[in-house]
């Protein structure tokens, strides 16, 4: 019986469409738009809004999986998932998930949904993750951080650290037939991975209180690896087992660390607003991997913004509130431009979505910028004003961008019809 089980669950799973931008930053949670998909070369001069709805408070951004748009958002004292049809922005449920998380950024949800088949799984800030029926929201299982794991939430209080401070928000990922996630116990259970149909411990690791940036598997050295930013350091497990791989430390105040890790040939990269950006370089030793700093610079310094890998240049949001472009061999900055980002708020915070041969940056402000990824030189291809206020990743599928911003959920059309 349970065989077939997983047997249906991996069919379903299998139907998820290439244009699907069903997790955080796509489908390899790299930021890429697809080889393959239809992507357009330049801005219009006017958003072509398909539809657009109220939504409630929260940082949680959207996805788009099997014709359907999932997103977490507040609603009164509950977080609340929801699913809406992406061709026309009807809903189609509604649920709660869990008691509402505040601090001085703001109310609600952080984390970004993850559908995979016929499932959605969702994770409130206080540690409360569920996997829902992406027919109807039904609850197929859940757990809890800190009730199941003895995981802390403290929130906004004293000196109190990473996710437990300003709630759970790095969004789980799908390998095979478990999800990974970080729950942030220091009792073992740092990061655990749970079968995906029904919710089973299948392995757990490691005590680092964890931070904001979502995991990020990747081939470093010839072998598999999950990479997690936690509170403490950059560690990567095997996601078999959950074997501790290596670990660098890298440890800042309150550990704010938001940046999703990304890979590029033997190196993984992060960056914090304390400690710059980092290139951290993988090697065999022996029958296992050492790590240790390759790079460190701290004039690219990233805070809230998880930058995007284009060929063998790393493209960010700098602490100038400036758009960089950084060679991923040395570290060094290739060029810089200010002025991109229109904000008066003290720091900026943006998304990157790599389409082909060009970048599209959503500012803050929610602006959409289109740029060459280019090492040579920033070169601008187009505007154009989208929406209000966004702190929040957009989904792009079929020429197609989802986005919210503080008080709408919108559908974009970005290609001409």
């Amino acid at each position: 019986m349970f065989s077939r089980q997983i047997a249906l669950a991996l069919l379903l799973s299998s139907l998820v469409s290439a244009a699907d931008w069903a997790q955080w930053r796509g489908p390899a949670r790299t930021g890429h738009v697809p080889s393959g998909e239809p992507i357009p070369t330049t801005l219009p001069s006017e958003p072509r809004i398909v539809w657009r709805l109220a939504v409630g408070d929260g940082f949680s951004s959207p996805v788009v999986a099997n014709g359907r748009v999932f997103h977490l958002e507040n609603q009164e004292t509950q977080e609340v998932a929801r699913a809406f049809d992406a061709a026309t922005g009807k809903e189609l449920w509604s649920k709660p998930v869990f008691s509402s998380h505040k601090d001085g950024f703001g109310i609600g949800p952080r984390c970004t949904p993850l559908v995979d088949g016929d499932r959605a799984y969702v994770q409130s800030a206080k540690g409360e993750f569920q996997c829902l029926n992406v027919a109807d929201g039904a609850l197929v299982w859940r757990k809890n951080f800190v009730d199941d794991f003895g995981a802390v939430y403290t929130g906004e209080k004293g000196k109190a650290a990473g996710a437990s401070r300003h709630g759970a928000t790095g969004s789980p990922l799908i390998d095979g037939e478990n999800v990974i996630v970080q729950v942030g116990s220091a009792q073992g259970a740092s990061i655990v991975a749970f079968r995906k149909i029904d919710g089973e411990v299948v392995w757990k690791s490691q005590n680092d209180q964890t931070a904001y940036a979502a995991p990020f598997l990747s081939t470093i050295a010839g072998q598999r690896q999950v990479l997690s930013f936690t509170s403490e350091a950059l560690i990567a497990l095997s996601p078999v087992d959950g074997k501790l791989l290596w670990r660098v430390p890298l440890e800042t105040a309150l550990g704010r660390h938001v940046t999703t890790p990304t890979a590029w040939q033997d190196l993984a990269m992060v960056g914090s607003h304390q400690i710059g950006m980092i290139g951290v370089r993988v090697q065999k030793d022996g029958e296992g991997l050492s790590a240790k700093e390759a790079w460190t610079n701290k004039k690219a310094a990233m805070n809230f913004t998880s930058p995007v890998v284009v060929g063998d240049h790393v493209y960010g949001i700098g602490p100038a509130k400036n758009v960089i472009c950084v060679a991923a061999a040395n570290g060094e900055i290739a060029w810089e431009k200010t002025g991109v980002i229109q904000t008066s708020a003290d720091r900026s915070v943006g998304a990157f979505i790599v389409m082909g041969s060009n970048i599209l940056l959503l500012t803050d402000s929610g602006e959409l910028v289109m740029f060459a990824a280019d090492p040579k030189e920033y070169r601008e291809i187009g505007r154009t004003q989208v929406s209000g206020k966004t702190w929040c990743n957009p989904a792009y599928a079929d020429g197609r961008l989802y986005l919210r911003d503080e008080r709408e959920l919108l559908c974009v059309d970005l290609l001409p019809r």
